[in-house]
């Protein structure tokens, strides 16, 4: 494991690389003055592929974020990075009760939420692997939130779990309260419970914080286009986001 940080010069016009391992993707994406250049997918980690990619652009520094399995960490990088663990200092207050087992993709949601709505209660619904929830107050203080599973993994577990249910893939065109195929009945019950908890969790924290903005990212994120109005914003590239403001944060303060 590398150390978690190392010391760097910062300049005006450095590149950030960012690079997050998902459950199920790895993602790089280079930032310049706060601002997404490019970003790129890849079939899996391999840190010398990925230097090579964006090495014209010569990256500066960069930020790792591992949420699946165990990595071969990078070795013969020309430029230091920071690997984001529970002691990497934040750019906001964290009053989860158990920080090392917080997920990396749950700090930099939080990072960006703070950075893009700073004064602001926030809640950032990331709709990836799992579906989880995020809290941060107006005053940068993180309070945690919550996690279930995302619709693939709904969908996988009914087939998995059952001796005759199907695997349905999701289709835009079923009744979303009474399914009248096997198939339907089941994008009925998963993808209409799925909407209907992100629904009702909106709606219980906005009971408590009437003020609260509420942010919805990840790969399921465009099935709610129809809750997107004054409170409530689409926001792709989150995750990476916050990866680049947390790795800034610490740059500036080594």
């Amino acid at each position: 494991m590398p150390p978690p940080y190392i010391c760097f010069p910062i300049t005006t016009l450095s590149v950030n690389l960012i690079i997050d391992i998902g459950n199920s993707r790895v993602k790089s994406a280079l930032f310049q003055k706060g601002q997404l250049i490019r970003q790129q997918m890849h079939e899996c980690f391999d840190p010398a592929r990925i230097a090579a990619l964006w090495e014209r652009e010569e990256p500066e520094k960069a930020i790792i974020s591992n949420v699946g399995k165990e990595v071969e960490w990078p070795n013969g990088w020309d430029f230091p990075f920071i690997e984001l663990g529970a002691s990497t200092p934040l750019p906001f207050s964290n009053k989860y009760k158990s920080p090392a087992t917080l997920g990396r993709d749950r700090l930099a949601l939080t990072a960006a939420a703070v950075l893009k709505f700073p004064g602001q209660n926030c809640l950032v619904i990331d709709t990836g692997t799992c579906i989880t929830y995020d809290f941060v107050d107006r005053h940068a203080v993180y309070h945690g939130g919550g996690i279930s599973p995302g619709l693939q993994m709904r969908l996988r577990s009914l087939n998995h779990y059952t001796s005759r249910l199907p695997l349905v893939n999701y289709q835009q065109n079923f009744d979303p309260i009474i399914g009248d195929t096997t198939d339907n009945s089941i994008l009925s019950g998963t993808v209409g419970g799925f909407k209907r908890e992100v629904y009702a969790t909106i709606v219980a924290y906005q009971e408590r914080y009437p003020d609260i903005l509420t942010m919805i990212t990840g790969g399921d994120a465009y099935m709610f286009d129809d809750l997107l109005k004054n409170s409530i914003f689409a926001a792709p590239d989150f995750l990476m986001t916050g990866l680049n403001h947390i790795l800034d944060y610490n740059a500036e303060r080594l």
